[in-house]
């Protein structure tokens, strides 16, 4: 027997021993050379599925990427690490190795072959899955025949699942088939074969369809067309993309014939279409698509017929503009600018009959009476406010702006007179905002003020004295110029307003661009009531201190209307006589200011735009483009108004 000694040597090497075969065992387990392959697609191969169209998606081929051969590692030192992430306890818990022979290791190489070449489940006795499944006779649990044949089957199953998806039947049976004989997950074997029968079951279907589609009958007759054969499909099969591709097919040509249809101007025909078409794919992109490109011929259709419309109307054709305007709207309804031609074409109408500076005098309709006379404004344009360099030029006065006057109005021949607001009131039983107050703003001889004085109203002048009938009306607020032309509007049939800030200074400078409405310089001339430096108040002869110089009108206060020469457009003080209410609310400057004749107006604004000169303007007020703020409640010596009529 061996001594002591002997045996603790031998139990020594037999340690040493073990650990170096444990060692070595692992370094071949874990770092033998790898085979690396991409993720698997399908094999090419020629088949053709029922029905029209072609495969959704192109049928893909084999690709591998070659791997260099398995080979044994050299020996781990004992106690070294085997793999990043492995254990060693993990590493003896997996068990020893199988030894890959030279046998294995050439089946091996002729199955990555087979494989990188697409033979994966033909010839018979040289396919990949063939090899692996010899590989795993010879060594049963060799990691790269097992991991290759997992692989196959995860592509065998997505092959079924897209010749399915393409109907063809035959490739997916046999992908099937191939699949089932491999390692899989047995829920998704029984989905693939459910989904297998369904095609079964819809490949008649999808080829009687095909058949319809080519004799003509894609929606007719009812019940019987390739439109409800497809419907049929896609309620057993509801992600049949052969099925889907056939509607499609049949709403393209829904379409192509609405966009015809809008070619040759016929709207009515393709909105017709259009509704069959979205029956079909309800909400498709095409569909939508479809639509928006007919509704931009349409649009830009109708914008040609009405661009037509405006010339016709620059020519004086209103019958013809008339015609277009209303065929660019059974073209387009809502075409942007259809409202503003029609106002445009309802005043040359207008001016067809009338003729701008005509003087209108309407009648009451159930009173004796008649509004006071207006006169027909001619529509244009000009520059608003003033620039900087202006002489009494004011920050509200900017910044210019070119406006234009589309909308024909007629505007008061001259202001309101003390008799035209009495037939009013008197009429109506209106009571004024001086009555209801108790007092209103008029000049004190004395002292040379304006300043308020109780008992004042409308029916007084500017001195507080019984007003004479022809005078213009004053001390009345704007409130209450708006309830007087409530009453004219009511009892002439016609709307009569205040006119707009905009249209009382196209008025008022009536063609002019001048400092004032004639020239821009003082007046040489008797144009209006103004405050002239040789004018005197009476009793005690006061004198103004900023006045027009050389110049006098022989009015203190204001004179009855129509003392004074017409402007070029037939109206009557304009830039003088008394100050007027409009209709706009009060904005400190013009920015974002309308650029057409329409009122600026805030809801609830309390402040409101007066305009033109009075008989107590200094110069730089008589200007054109003055302006000033104040209280709808007014009253004031100084302040009156006149109308405007819409045409």
């Amino acid at each position: 027997m061996p001594g002591t000694e002997t045996t603790r040597k031998q139990h020594t090497l037999g340690g040493a021993a073990g650990l170096a075969l444990l060692a070595f065992a692992l370094a071949y387990r874990f770092f033998p050379g790898a085979l690396h392959i991409e993720p698997q697609q399908e094999p090419s191969f020629a088949t053709n599925a029922p029905g029209q169209h072609a495969p959704p998606h192109p049928t893909p081929t084999w690709a591998a990427v070659k791997a260099p051969p398995a080979q044994t590692a050299p020996a781990a030192a004992p106690g070294a690490s085997v793999e990043s992430g492995t254990s060693l306890a993990d590493a003896v818990r997996m068990g020893p190795p199988v030894a890959t022979t030279r046998i294995v290791a050439a089946l091996l190489r002729k199955a990555r072959a087979a494989e990188e070449n697409g033979a994966l489940f033909e010839p018979k006795d040289a396919n990949a899955i063939a090899l692996y499944r010899e590989v795993l006779t010879a060594a049963p649990n060799n990691i790269d025949a097992e991991s290759a044949l997992e692989r196959i089957a995860g592509a065998l199953r997505d092959w079924a699942l897209a010749a399915i998806d393409r109907g063809d039947e035959n490739a997916a049976q046999r992908y099937l088939a191939a699949y089932a004989e491999l390692p899989h997950s047995e829920d998704e074997l029984a989905e693939v074969r459910a989904r297998a029968k369904t095609l079964h079951h819809v490949m008649p279907m999808l080829a009687h369809a095909a058949d319809l589609m080519k004799t003509g009958h894609a929606t007719e007759p009812a019940g019987a067309s390739a439109l409800e054969v497809y419907r049929g499909v896609l309620k057993l099969d509801p992600g049949n993309a052969l099925a889907d591709a056939g509607l499609a097919a049949i709403e393209h040509d829904y379409l192509d014939r609405a966009l015809s249809q809008a070619a040759q101007d016929d709207f009515a025909g393709a909105d017709a279409t259009l509704a069959q078409a979205s029956s079909i794919r309800p909400g498709s992109r095409a569909l939508l698509e479809t639509r928006a490109r007919i509704e931009g011929i349409r649009r830009q259709r109708a914008e040609i017929v009405l661009a037509q419309g405006r010339s016709a109307l620059d020519s004086g054709n209103a019958d013809l503009a008339e015609q277009l305007a209303k065929k660019a709207q059974s073209i387009s309804p809502d075409l942007a600018g259809l409202d503003k031609f029609a106002l445009r074409l309802r005043n040359a109408r207008l001016y067809a009959s009338l003729s701008p500076g005509q003087v209108i005098h309407d009648r009451f309709l159930d009173i004796s009476g008649r509004a006071p006379p207006v006169v027909v404004i001619p529509t244009g344009q000009f520059v608003m406010g003033s620039p900087a360099d202006e002489s009494g030029h004011r920050d509200n006065e900017e910044p210019q702006r070119l406006v234009r006057i589309d909308v024909g109005f007629a505007l008061g021949q001259s202001e309101v007179t003390v008799g035209q607001f009495r037939e009013f009131v008197q009429a109506s039983a209106y009571v004024s905002d001086a009555d209801k107050l108790g007092t209103s703003a008029v000049y004190e001889e004395s002292s040379g003020r304006i300043a308020d004085r109780r008992g004042m109203t409308w029916r007084n002048d500017y001195r507080g004295e019984r007003a004479g009938e022809n005078l213009p009306v004053v001390n009345v607020s704007w409130n209450d110029a708006n309830a007087y032309l409530a009453w004219l509007s009511a009892h002439t049939g016609k709307h009569y307003r205040l006119p707009s800030e905009a249209e009382f200074e196209y008025a008022l400078r009536s063609g002019s661009t001048a400092r004032y409405p004639w020239g821009d310089g003082d007046p040489d001339k008797l144009v209006g009531n103004f405050t002239g430096e040789g004018d005197r108040s009476l009793p005690s002869k006061r004198s103004w201190s900023s006045a027009f110089p050389r110049y006098s009108d022989g009015y203190w206060g204001p004179a009855p209307v129509r003392t004074f020469p017409a402007d070029r457009f037939g109206l009557y003080d304009m830039a003088g006589n008394v100050s007027e209410w409009v209709e706009d609310c009060w904005h400190d400057n013009y920015t974002r200011a309308p650029r057409d004749s329409v009122a600026w107006v805030n809801p609830g604004c309390e402040r409101r735009v007066v305009r033109g000169g009075s008989w107590g303007s200094d110069p730089d007020q008589v200007r054109s483009a003055f302006r000033v703020a104040a209280p709808t409640d007014t009253r004031s010596a100084r302040v009156g108004f006149r109308i405007a009529r819409d045409l």
